[in-house]
């Protein structure tokens, strides 16, 4: 497998230059049409502001960066990344901007800023204008368009032969090619390597000397590779719910992504053993929810917010489960549970597999996942049930299945960020998504730069759970006080 190290995104850096423009952009509230890619560099390099068209949520600006397609030709093709920002609450004690850094991938960060700023800390807010963007190839950043009709032919994941492993990898190359026809030159320049370089544009039209950030699930990938390429540009950065881009093979990463999934499984099983309020207290919880396993993968369980249509296995994992896990919402999945439970069961009938989200390129682009065959297929997903018996078939699998046959520009390597100031990785200790032995390696790969802040409790993101993590995260944010190494904050009572 090629690995590109701190050498090689160097040499990506050195081959560009940054242009940063920006042209008033006075609606950004959901996923818009794919901006025209225009040839010529605008001569200026700031970003004109205007309020964001939202009178629900008022306070917002949104303005738009004109970057290269490819930074290795600055000089080419260009995009508008859509950007927006909240100004400090107090002026008087402005330490500058602090750039998010946004999840998914597909995640939109002009959202985020527009509609969900009670994301970040009342002294954050106070403290830093609070600005995002929405990543190339999403939102209303060139967004990846891609046939809706053909998006809807995806085959399962659950592939029976080499002939369905065959036809995936068919799939595969004409959907590839119907979202480049559809969204343009970017399609091909889509990977985290390319967004490191929109990242310090932004940071350079912002007028910002250092970067501030604070980079959340998969926007830590964004921020460490950051890191890494201008280590010396970095102020401070929060590394939150960490995503390894060190990984090295497929199967270490799925079991990796399963044996996390398992274990947030298996505090929700401890949880309602526990828990008087819990909908399930005193049944075999792994009993009930492998019954419905069964029932969806018949086709009988009703889907909770769809009444009349069926729930396929890997949507009762992934869509219901998942959610809940993520929130750490132990009480809601109890509750939803029971529910699907006591449902009447539909007739049985085949289930649908869900479309991936057209951002999936951009995951592509930066994990290099390869399985040659059905057989090879085979081995991961009972590797994956094995790891996880109670959540067959998790989205990675499905990924994996997405990115067979694609290429990838940005592949795993270890972190090389020497000279970086200090940076703050914070996880969970039962995180079900970025698993904290992710985040312990992270943070081993940083050296001397990398400090760990463990939240000894559940859920994907940390940095608002509880005072004792809001205090770390801010003192370091606002005063550069980074907390000691080994720093453990505990779990909020939920």
């Amino acid at each position: 497998m090629p690995l590109w190290g701190r050498s090689a995104l160097r040499r990506i850096a050195a081959r560009g230059t940054t242009t940063a423009v920006g042209a008033a952009m006075a609606a950004i509230t959901g996923l818009a049409a794919a901006p025209a890619v225009h040839a010529s560099p605008s001569a200026t390099g700031v970003l004109l502001w205007a309020p964001c068209d939202d009178p629900e949520k008022p306070g917002a600006e949104c303005a738009t960066l004109s970057v290269p397609v490819d930074w290795a030709h600055p000089d080419g093709p260009r995009l508008d990344l859509a950007v927006a920002r909240r100004k400090a609450t107090d002026p008087g004690t402005r330490v500058g901007s602090m750039v998010f850094g946004p999840g998914g991938p597909g995640d939109s960060g002009v959202q985020m800023v527009v509609g969900r700023i009670s994301r970040f800390s009342p002294e954050v807010r106070r403290r830093f204008d609070i600005v995002s963007f929405d990543p190339r190839g999403v939102g209303g950043s060139n967004p990846v368009t891609c046939s809706g009709h053909l998006l809807a032919e995806r085959p399962s994941p659950e592939l029976k032969s080499q002939a369905d492993f065959d036809a995936t990898v068919a799939y595969n190359r004409r959907l590839r090619a119907d979202c480049r026809a559809r969204t343009g030159p970017v399609f091909d320049h889509l990977d985290t390597a390319q967004t490191v370089r929109d990242l310090d544009a932004l940071r350079a039209a912002l007028g910002e000397r250092k970067l501030t950030f604070h980079g959340s699930s998969y926007g830590t990938l964004l921020g460490a590779q950051y890191a890494e390429t201008y280590p010396r540009r970095v102020r401070a950065m929060v590394l939150e719910s960490v995503m390894d881009h060190s990984v090295p093979t497929t199967r270490a990463f799925l079991r990796s992504e399963a044996a996390t999934a398992e274990d947030s499984f298996q505090e929700f099983v401890k949880w309602c053993d526990g828990a008087a309020n819990c909908a399930l207290h005193g049944r075999d919880v792994r009993a009930v929810w492998q019954g419905l396993l069964a029932r969806a993968g018949r086709g009988e369980l009703e889907a909770p917010t769809k009444p009349g249509t069926s729930l396929s296995s890997s949507d009762l994992v992934n869509k219901i489960a998942f959610r809940k896990f993520y929130e750490a919402d132990y009480a809601g999945l109890a509750t939803a549970i029971a529910g699907m439970e006591a449902s009447k069961p539909l007739p049985a009938s085949p289930t649908s597999t869900a479309p991936l989200h057209p951002a999936t390129p951009v995951f592509c682009s930066d994990w290099h996942l390869p399985v040659r065959d059905y057989r090879e297929y085979a081995s991961l997903v009972a590797m994956m049930n094995r790891t996880a018996p109670d959540l067959p078939y998790l989205l990675p699998i499905h990924m994996a299945a997405a990115c067979l046959g694609a290429p990838t520009t940005n592949p795993q390597h270890r972190l090389d960020a020497h000279g970086a100031p200090p940076i703050l990785v914070s996880n969970a200790l039962h995180d079900p998504a970025t698993g904290y032995p992710w985040a312990v390696s992270v943070a081993r790969q940083l050296g001397r730069s990398g400090v760990l802040l463990t939240y000894e409790g559940h859920g994907h993101g940390s940095v608002t759970s509880g005072p004792c993590m809001e205090d770390a995260v801010d003192s370091y944010l606002t005063e550069l006080a980074a907390p000691p190494r080994g720093t453990s904050c505990p779990a909020v009572i939920r």
